[in-house]
């Protein structure tokens, strides 16, 4: 069925695949002619400053992170940061950044539902991060399923850190270093071939065309089932050019574009259903997915489930040295993202799975959302006082633009049951007469033939935003032993959002204008020069609508449940208190973290009385964190980590009845409870040892430990252990060969969860890998 109105571009990811294959040939022969030409000047001059990148090609460790924000190497910053740089992303072989991002503990990821778009969740320190996702520095509005294939490193930040990138980032923020050009010729190809029909062809070339300037193209085309799901696939395609003009001279200029394209048939997984005691699901007694005693079941529907997704990406960055201290930057991007989907979501709300059946319930949205960003930034170094500052500014403006409508799934083939009755999902209705729309939950049928009808539903909602921003940041060294980190922005955010009904009639309308001052402030003592001690303290704030209806938001601009009689439409506030140290030992090649910390979320807008929210709530979440990255030998590198939440509801304001804004008598049961998506304990362990100069293995184990899929933590994953292992055999100097097994035991676990249904994670995986190098 094509339900979609996007329009198909006849650049195919089959024909991506054959350009890939071409260029694979073409531009090896190219590299290998150039490998024999005497070498120019362009070889000597001096390499460009590329921050956020490994020391070496091969290493875990990392000195920097990309944005000039942050004023000082990781090991004198204080705060957590994680970076998962190239080779990690290469040896475990992530093809997404869900992969990339299970190596880093204290984060888990959520589904989407109704409202709340498919695309990547994650949710970092017990707070959803969905809209705090950055790409070389700049937000990256919208939500996306991200590829990888044109990512250099992924910075993870953690803990409140609007000072640094903007509104929202209560529990940390995420950013993409992209791949762009730079000095010399490279050649990179690749071709994955997997379990479960997997295709993955990428390429990824780099041509220094003068002495100043270079160009890079990276390609993707990837195709694959899924282990031990039935039916799901998924299908994409991308290309990232990228150009610079200027390397080695006081003035740099940097053209950068991404495009990616999704056709997936998409699974919501499996849904919950009452526990073995047949007792109601409560916080005592919560619910397990439960999959009919095949974990392969999948319950959509291949005759009408799709998803597709589109994104583009343009920025303009150029950079200037006024002087060997000071450099401005200013940063142009825009981008649009489109998702277009239709899927089912295996629904136990009525009851129905107890009895055997499941209801397929419809989900669907048509989005686009739109952002032009101006950034600049003047950083560098200065003295003052006979005091060392490092520093940067800058100014952020940007205009953010969401669409969003859906499609009329019409499932009531048997008008004389009244349509509603069939959402029951009697087991005598399921097949025929119900139009499909009920199935088994021990032996469903995705290729039951259903009867429905789908159409565009031209009613939605558009949401935009302006924001205006002021910032600095500094590092004062008071002495070698001491330093201060300090930031502080201003933001002044302004959102109005506008319903309509299918005759474009407005039905609602909600605006607000909110301006906060964020901020961070750490002491840090350096009791040698490779290690660090430190306190700190910072913020976030979370405006209403911030958001742009492009995730699940606790601080809505309007109600989605019932219209708001009162709201006091006040930014939600978070603060961050932390204790760390750090140090790089072995000769520097290897970094150790440990941090305690408290982080409090205040002025969380509730349910006060009928129709009427404050911002009165409060959550809570004390942990602890432990990481390692780098080479403990020079054979021997290490990726780990470990996460302890506590986490808390102190004050969730009043119950409601159902899904309303009325109050329900009595205390609110979910007061005290954890919170969504946060596990109490969390670990991940990637390694690898060089057996000779050619042979390597690896491998791996994540422990996730069980977490709640609401507030009510009446439905809950069981806490798994995922092993992964690696091998890899360098055939020549330009040629290696890769084998991957992900869930190396074929474990069935859960690694997303919502009220009605959970995701199942992907079975054992092999993935082997030729790469071509040059």
């Amino acid at each position: 069925m094509s339900c979609t109105t996007t329009d198909q571009s006849a650049f195919t990811p089959r024909f991506l695949a054959t350009a890939v294959g071409v260029a694979l040939s073409g531009l090896s022969a190219t590299q290998q002619a150039h490998a024999e030409e005497p070498k120019g000047e362009a070889l000597v001059l001096d390499a460009v400053n590329v921050v956020g990148q490994a020391i070496d090609e091969t290493s875990y460790q990392v000195e920097r992170v990309q944005s000039s924000k942050y004023t000082a190497p990781l090991v004198d910053t204080p705060r957590s940061v994680t970076v998962v740089p190239q080779q990690v992303l290469k040896d475990t072989n992530a093809l997404s950044l869900q992969d990339a991002l299970r190596t880093v503990p204290g984060i888990t990821m959520g589904a989407g539902e109704g409202g709340n778009p498919q695309g990547d969740r994650p949710f970092i320190r017990g707070f959803d991060s969905q809209d705090s996702t950055y790409l070389d520095g700049v937000r990256d509005t919208a939500s996306q399923s991200r590829e990888i294939f044109a990512v250099e490193s992924i910075e993870v930040a953690k803990g409140p850190n609007s000072a640094i990138g903007g509104r929202g980032a209560a529990g940390g923020s995420i950013n993409l270093v992209s791949k762009k050009a730079h000095v010399g010729n490279s050649f990179d190809g690749g071709f994955t071939w997997g379990s479960d029909q997997t295709q993955r062809y990428t390429l990824d070339g780099n041509y220094q065309f003068s002495d100043s300037a270079a160009g890079r193209l990276n390609l993707m085309s990837h195709e694959s089932n899924v282990a031990g799901r039935d039916k799901v696939n998924y299908d994409r395609w991308g290309i990232a050019p990228s150009l610079v003009f200027g390397m080695g001279t006081s003035t740099r200029l940097n053209l950068d574009f991404y495009h990616m394209e999704s056709n997936d048939l998409p699974d919501s997984g499996i849904p919950f259903s009452m526990n073995s005691g047949g007792t109601a699901r409560s916080s005592a007694n919560p619910d397990k997915p439960v999959d009919g005693g095949d974990s392969s079941n999948f319950y959509g529907l291949t005759d009408r489930d799709f998803r597709k997704t589109r994104t583009d990406t343009f920025t303009v960055a150029i950079e200037h040295d006024l002087n060997d201290a000071l450099t401005l930057k200013n940063t142009l991007r825009h981008g649009n993202s489109m998702q277009d989907y239709i899927l089912t979501q295996p629904d136990d709300s009525k009851g129905n799975v107890a009895n055997g059946t499941v209801w397929r319930r419809i989900n669907s949205r048509v989005s686009n959302t739109a952002t032009t960003t101006n950034q600049t930034d003047l950083f560098g170094e200065f003295y003052l006082g006979g005091f060392k500052n490092n520093f940067s500014t800058g100014i952020e403006l940007s205009r953010e633009v969401s669409k969003r409508s859906s499609y009329s799934v019409n499932t009531d083939t048997t008008p004389a049951t009244g349509g509603a009755a069939s959402n029951n999902c009697r087991p005598n209705i399921i097949g025929a007469p119900s139009g499909y729309n009920c199935t088994s939950l021990g032996n469903p049928n995705p290729d039951d033939p259903w009867a429905g009808s789908v159409s565009r539903n031209y009613a939605g909602t558009d949401t935009s935003s302006r924001t205006r921003a002021l910032y600095f940041f500094d590092t004062l060294e008071l002495d070698p032993q001491w330093l201060v980190n300090a930031g502080l922005r201003y933001d002044h955010f302004a959102t109005d959002s506008k319903s309509y009904d299918a005759d474009s009639v407005t039905t609602s309308k909600g605006e607000d204008t909110s301006e906060f001052v964020t901020g961070q402030l750490g002491l840090v003592f350096k009791p040698a020069d490779n290690g660090s001690i430190y306190v700190s303290y910072a913020t976030s704030a979370t405006p209403p609508g911030s958001m742009l209806g492009e995730g699940q938001e606790g601080n809505a601009l309007t109600s989605t449940s019932a219209p708001l009689v009162s709201s006091d439409l006040q930014p939600e506030e978070t603060r961050n208190y932390e204790i760390g140290t750090k140090w790089d030992l072995l000769a520097n090649r290897l970094s150790l973290t440990a941090a305690i910390f408290r982080t409090e979320k205040t002025n969380a807008r509730v349910l006060v009385a009928d129709n009427t929210y404050e911002n009165a709530g409060e959550t809570r979440v004390d942990g602890l964190e432990l990481s390692a990255s780098g080479q403990i030998t020079d054979k021997w590198q290490v990726f780990a980590g470990y996460s302890y939440l506590d986490s808390e509801l102190v004050d969730p304001g009043k119950a409601s009845v159902g899904r309303g804004a009325t109050v329900a008598p009595g205390e609110n049961p979910n007061q005290g409870n954890q919170l969504t998506n946060t596990p109490n304990h969390s670990f991940t362990l990637w390694t690898t040892y060089d057996v000779t100069d050619k042979f390597t293995v690896g491998g791996g184990a994540f422990y996730m430990d069980e977490v709640f899929g609401n507030a009510a933590n009446s439905v809950v994953l069981d806490s798994y252990v995922r092993y992964d292992a690696m091998a890899s055999y360098k055939l020549s100097k330009n040629v290696d060969l890769q084998l991957n097994v992900q869930n190396l035991t074929d474990e069935v676990y859960y690694d997303k969860a919502y009220t009605h249904f959970a995701n199942q994670a992907a079975g054992r995986t092999a993935l082997l890998s030729t790469n071509v190098h040059f």
